[in-house]
């Protein structure tokens, strides 16, 4: 478990869920991970937030007038400088979304779809730093980018969030890259060569895991509430793993620590 002020540079700082069944959502989250679902701001357009224990953990949004939700999560990387973010992002081949956007005293997003073609969100902190909590149950665990080109994902994080990184494997059966924290060499977030796993056509893709104290207890919750279970609890090297689905289709992951 870590608690934190704010997130380092260019790690994640936030996530949201953009879902075409916002009540549907907020039941399914608060009755899987014990959050509790805040109402939605019409100051935001229904923006809303769950909170753990009265502390945010994450956002919520439903369809846009012009724009119908894709049931997805996103996530937000840190910056001190998000206009310098945004030109460098684009001068380094990224879309650019939505451009910087003050959101009252809260903070500046902008959204982008990197070089590889993953959403991802930019936020320059200012009341709200993102989330707080890592690693507790109902918490965020990891992050971690699936992308066919590593090498130029590596590079774009690198140079236009600062990403200190480091090597955990580069072979054709596993290459893996991970973002440290300079300022402790704590891991942060992942980017995975994912062009053995995914299938024809799929996108790049941000991953949320979320901490749970049971995999298969929290799986089996997924699929009484009416989700799916695109992969069940695996053990691995690095905690007992499981890839599930809400009821909208939402894509997300499960991570158990294990000793």
């Amino acid at each position: 478990m870590a608690t934190r002020d704010h997130a380092p540079l260019g790690a994640p700082c936030w996530a949201d869920l953009w879902t075409s069944d916002v009540d549907g959502s907020r039941n399914f989250y608060a009755e899987l991970f014990g959050w509790e679902a805040q109402p939605p701001s019409p100051d935001f357009g229904g923006y809303f937030m769950f909170t753990r224990d009265g502390v945010p953990v994450a956002g919520g949004m439903g369809d846009m007038p012009d724009m119908p939700a894709r049931n997805t999560w996103s996530i937000y990387l840190a910056t001190d400088d998000i206009e310098r973010t945004v030109r460098e992002a684009a001068a380094s081949g990224a879309g650019i979304s939505s451009p910087p956007m003050a959101v009252a005293d809260l903070g500046v997003q902008a959204v982008l779809d990197d070089p590889t073609g993953a959403h991802v969100g930019a936020w320059q902190p200012g009341t709200f730093a993102g989330f707080t909590v890592l690693g507790e149950p109902g918490a965020p665990a990891w992050f971690e980018l699936h992308t066919r080109d590593h090498a130029r994902a590596v590079a774009f994080y690198r140079d236009v969030f600062r990403w200190e990184t480091a090597t955990m494997s580069d072979t054709d059966d596993f290459r893996y890259t991970t973002m440290r924290d300079p300022g402790g060499g704590d891991n942060l977030a992942g980017i995975m060569d994912a062009g053995r796993l995914q299938p024809d056509g799929a996108p790049a893709q941000w991953w949320v895991y979320w901490t749970v104290a049971d995999a298969d207890d929290a799986v089996a919750r997924v699929e009484a509430l009416g989700g799916s279970v695109p992969m069940r609890p695996e053990d691995t090297p690095y905690g007992r793993l499981a890839t599930v689905a809400d009821p909208a289709g939402a894509p997300f992951r499960l991570h158990q620590a294990t000793s």
